[in-house]
């Protein structure tokens, strides 16, 4: 049970840290000053979503999200948002390829390069079919977070540590709500690829508590460590090296390869999501289908990784808060107390 708990969570945690979050433009466009709570509230809510969503890919024994989707939002409203999941990853997962051009041309490698170098590396993590991301996830995710918090907490370290918490100063509390519901549509499209491979109730509630626990507290530190630098963020396409331009090359490279490692977990989670869901009209073998998507995928990336975060995060963030309301609402509606007795 912990096992494949311990495995749900980081396939969670490995989804939502991609290029955007790791970076800290996700964090930025979402929260900066007056989002402790707002933080707090999303860990929260986060959480309580992850759990209906598992609950019911078991209780289903899905392959793909739109049974999830239609037992949460009903069939035609699930018409609806199974279009804008597809469209969700797809844009998704640009950005992510954007990212990877984005995180290598600070060593003055191409753009083009390292979205192909990304792109191929997606590719190959489907030639043993779906099974093995959860594996491959289940190493990188934990590297990713202790190499992620470490620099987090050093850097802190050298400005004395500048945590505050009014709770009278807390104003973009609201920001937990788009910041939540941004996140949804690919945890639902992921774990409703594996609703069938879960076993016992008590993996939901570790893959749950712990996703949003470990996503509460890094989304924090991080949030507040912008906070020291939000002056110079505006030049920086790349938030988190505005945090280590002081520090060593060797520091800088590290990040480097951890953005990478958000990049390509995050990029394969979106194509699994995307393959899980095509393969119910489309024949063929993960990788080529993963080949061919990410080949449609390439061109878009010229639009830049800052602009695709900035426009479309926000807009995705305010259409999924019907969603989101459906999620928390499941529960009390399915409970027994609230049913009608004939």
């Amino acid at each position: 049970m912990w096992g494949n708990g311990l495995k749900w969570m980081f396939l969670i945690v490995g989804t939502i840290i991609g290029a955007g979050y790791a970076s800290g433009r996700e964090l930025w466009e979402f929260f900066g000053a007056e989002s402790g709570l707002a933080i707090i509230i999303f860990s929260i809510l986060f959480s309580i979503c992850c759990a209906v969503i598992l609950t019911v890919s078991k209780k289903e024994k899905t392959t793909h999200y739109l049974p999830v989707l239609e037992k949460i939002l009903g069939k035609r409203l699930a018409k609806a948002y199974d279009v804008m999941i597809v469209l969700y990853l797809f844009s998704v997962t640009v950005i992510m390829l954007a990212g990877a051009g984005a995180t290598l041309e600070v060593y003055h490698i191409p753009f083009w390069l390292g979205i192909v170098l990304n792109g191929v590396l997606v590719v190959l993590m489907f030639i043993k079919g779906t099974s093995g991301m959860t594996k491959i996830n289940a190493i990188l995710i934990p590297i990713l977070i202790a190499c992620l918090m470490t620099v987090l907490i050093v850097y802190q370290e050298s400005v004395g540590f500048s945590f505050s918490f009014q709770l009278n100063e807390q104003r973009n509390w609201p920001s937990a709500l788009t910041f939540t519901s941004l996140n949804i549509l690919p945890i639902i499209a992921v774990l409703g690829a594996v609703g069938h491979q879960v076993k016992h109730r008590g993996e939901i509630y570790i893959a749950s508590i712990g996703s949003g626990l470990i996503l509460g507290s890094v989304s924090y530190i991080y949030n507040e460590s912008l906070l020291t630098v939000a002056q110079e963020i505006i030049f920086y396409e790349i938030p988190l090296f505005v945090i280590l331009k002081h520090y060593p090359s060797v520091m800088v490279l590290a990040i480097s390869l951890v953005l990478w490692l958000a990049i390509y977990t995050t990029a394969t989670s979106g194509v699994l999501g995307l393959i899980s869901r095509l393969r119910v009209r489309v024949q063929g073998e993960p990788w080529l289908i993963a080949m061919l998507l990410v080949a449609m995928m390439a061109p878009l990336t010229l639009f830049g990784f800052s602009t695709l975060i900035s426009i479309l995060y926000p807009l995705y963030g305010i259409l999924n808060l019907y969603i989101l309301a459906a999620l928390l609402i499941y529960p009390i509606l399915r409970h027994p107390a609230t049913k009608k007795k004939r």
